[in-house]
């Protein structure tokens, strides 16, 4: 027969163990899903697909209802955003933006405290977002000193938040905030270098595309319309008189004029595949997709005509007294025999005839077809 001092001894030892061994269990588990969280948030190519990605996440391996993830925006004033996943439905009575003055979410955000809702039904500024729910924890999801938003869990049984449940998503929220924090600088450092890109496009003083921009799309065009067999055109659109302009008026206002003639050739294309350029010093050029010579030209002799209606003075010029602008128009078929060069070489001569006719004319290139000497 077994001491009793042994049989106590022995009780005390299995509940110490068996108690390590549940604290052993809870930290795998913890270390299990923020390793998984981590996981799924690398897979999201969106904020929203990474914020969908954890909550799809913690409803998988923690037995909450409903988890939520509500953002703020930039000021902390509302909250914008809203992703969610659970085995309820989640509907609030209010869209966004939301307000922070309302709701416990909102209480949340004001305090940059957790809240604890034991009983939905005690606590004054619970929002119901589904019948069936009990009990609710609401934790900031803060980087440093940004608050980016709020978690929020809900149950369906009272009292269910208890003092290791929320231990174990305190560390899933310090978890979340790290993540939204690097999804926001990885969608900031795009949007930079999109508008760095878009920046290196464009020309500083019409803010149309630049000589860059126009080299690049043309190869582009070139290719796609070899492979489609559709006509290219090419109008290389120069100011008349342009030094004399500069020189009787000053580069301000030549510089305006180019600014002007852009505004102007942009405003009058209404398809959105046509590209307007800044050329060279007074050029422009307008690439146009799908467009045989008629059409080329039917849209040069309208920008000629709009250019004159437009009547920009120019008191320096040999050809009227506004400024007045010639063109030089090729529509080619792209061929094997054939190089982007070849359109530009087209366009450019008809534009040296149009100067040489008198100015403020258009002439059509007569390009040869492909594979023709």
């Amino acid at each position: 027969m077994r001491h009793p001092a042994a049989g106590r001894h022995g009780t005390g030892e299995s509940a110490t163990r068996g108690h390590r061994q549940g604290v052993r269990g809870e930290r795998a588990m913890l270390t299990e899903i923020l390793a998984e969280v981590s996981a799924e948030a690398l897979q999201g190519e969106t904020l929203e697909e990474v914020l969908q990605r954890i909550v799809d996440c913690i409803t998988r391996h923690l037995p909450v209802s409903i988890a939520s993830i509500i953002l703020l925006n930039e000021e902390g004033t509302h909250f914008v955003q809203e992703v969610w996943a659970g085995k309820l439905e989640l509907d609030l009575p209010f869209g966004m933006p939301w307000p922070i003055e309302r709701g416990a979410a909102g209480r949340c955000a004001r305090t940059g405290e957790a809240q604890l809702i034991a009983d939905v039904e005690r606590d004054p500024d619970y929002v119901p977002g589904n019948a069936h729910v009990r009990s609710e924890y609401i934790l900031p999801i803060r980087h440093r000193e940004r608050l980016h938003g709020v978690l929020n869990l809900e149950a369906t049984q009272p009292d269910f938040f208890t003092l290791e449940v929320r231990a174990m998503f305190d560390a899933v929220a310090s978890q979340i905030a790290g993540t939204i924090h690097l999804a926001r600088v990885v969608r900031e450092l795009e949007l930079a270098n999109r508008k760095l890109a878009q920046l290196s496009m464009s020309d500083g003083l019409t803010g149309i595309a630049n000589r860059r921009c126009f080299d690049q799309r043309l190869a582009e065009e070139w290719t796609r319309h070899l492979r489609d067999g559709r006509p290219l055109a090419l109008l290389l659109v120069d100011v008349d008189c342009f030094k004399p302009l500069n020189d009787a008026c000053g580069h301000l206002y030549g510089d305006e004029c180019l600014r002007e003639l852009a505004r102007l050739s942009s405003n009058l294309i209404e398809r959105d595949d046509v590209l307007v350029a800044r050329y060279g010093g007074e050029e422009l050029a307008l690439l146009l997709p799908r467009s045989d010579q008629r059409e080329a030209r039917r849209r040069a002799e309208y920008l000629r005509r709009r250019v004159e209606k437009l009547a920009l003075a120019h008191p320096a010029s040999a050809v009227a007294p506004h400024v007045t602008v010639s063109i030089g128009v090729c529509a080619m078929l792209p061929g094997d025999a054939h190089s982007p060069d070849a359109l530009i070489d087209a366009a450019d001569r008809a534009l040296y005839a149009a100067k040489a006719r008198g100015r403020n004319r258009v002439v059509v290139a007569r390009a040869h077809p492909p594979g023709a000497s």
